[in-house]
C-alpha cells in the first residue's frame, strides 16, 4: 500500500509540473496577451479600408457631360468605376420634369460620355440609348456599341436578343469596348458575325 501511495504522489507531482509548463508555453506563444475579439475585428476593418483606398487609387479619372433635366448641367470629373446614378447625384439629381424611366442608373460611365436626361413627353432627337446618351452616331447611321440598348443592337445584321444581351452583359462587366474587334470576346460572336456588322457599328 505504501508503494501505491508513493506512486500516486509522484504521478500527481508530474501532472502538476506538466500543467505548469504547458501554461508557461501558452503564455509565451501569445506574448503575454491573448488576441481579443475587438482587436481582431479592428484588424479586419483596417484591411478592408486599405483595400478600398487601393481601389480608389487604381481607378482612373474620367470626364462626363450631363445635360437635360438635371439640377446642374455640366461636365463632371468622376471615377471610371462610377455609375450613371453617381453622376446624376453630382449634378444635383433630377428636376421635376425629368423622365427617369428613360435613364439607366446602373450603367457604367466612360470617358467623354454624354448623359442626356429627357423631360417627360420629350422625344429626343438622335439615338436615345439605355443610359440616355444622345450621340452623333445616329447621323452616321451607325450604332455605338458602348451605349446602345438591346433594341438598337438587334437592328444590326445577325444580332438577335441573345447576342444583344451578351454584348451589354460583357460591356457592363468589363467596361467600354476599346475597338470593334473586342466584340470577338463576347459569347456567341465570331469572325463571321463581326464581318457582317463591323460597318454598322462604331466605338466611342
Amino acid at each position: 500500500m505504501e508503494i501505491i501511495k508513493k506512486y500516486k504522489m509522484q504521478l500527481s507531482i508530474v501532472l502538476s509540473l506538466t500543467v505548469v509548463v504547458l501554461f508557461w508555453f501558452s503564455q509565451q506563444r501569445y506574448d503575454g496577451e491573448p488576441l481579443l475579439l475587438d482587436e481582431a475585428v479592428t484588424s479586419n476593418e483596417t484591411i478592408e479600408e486599405k483595400k478600398e483606398k487601393n481601389d480608389e487609387k487604381t481607378a482612373l479619372t474620367i470626364f462626363v457631360d450631363v445635360k437635360g433635366a438635371v439640377v446642374h448641367q455640366g461636365v463632371y470629373e468622376v471615377k471610371e468605376t462610377d455609375r450613371v446614378k453617381d453622376v446624376i447625384a453630382l449634378a444635383g439629381g433630377f428636376t421635376k420634369e425629368a423622365d427617369q424611366t428613360k435613364v439607366n442608373l446602373a450603367a457604367k460611365v466612360h470617358d467623354e460620355m454624354v448623359i442626356y436626361v429627357p423631360k417627360i413627353g420629350e422625344e429626343a432627337s438622335g439615338s436615345v440609348i439605355s443610359d440616355s446618351v444622345t450621340t452623333s452616331t445616329a447621323n452616321e447611321g451607325k450604332v455605338n456599341i458602348n451605349t446602345a440598348t438591346v433594341e438598337e443592337l438587334q437592328q444590326l445584321h445577325g444580332i438577335g436578343p441573345a447576342k444583344a444581351a451578351a454584348i451589354i452583359a460583357y460591356r457592363e462587366e468589363h467596361g467600354s469596348f476599346q475597338k470593334i474587334e473586342d466584340l470577338l470576346n463576347v459569347t456567341g460572336i465570331g469572325e463571321k458575325s463581326l464581318e457582317k456588322i463591323k460597318d454598322q457599328v462604331v466605338v466611342r
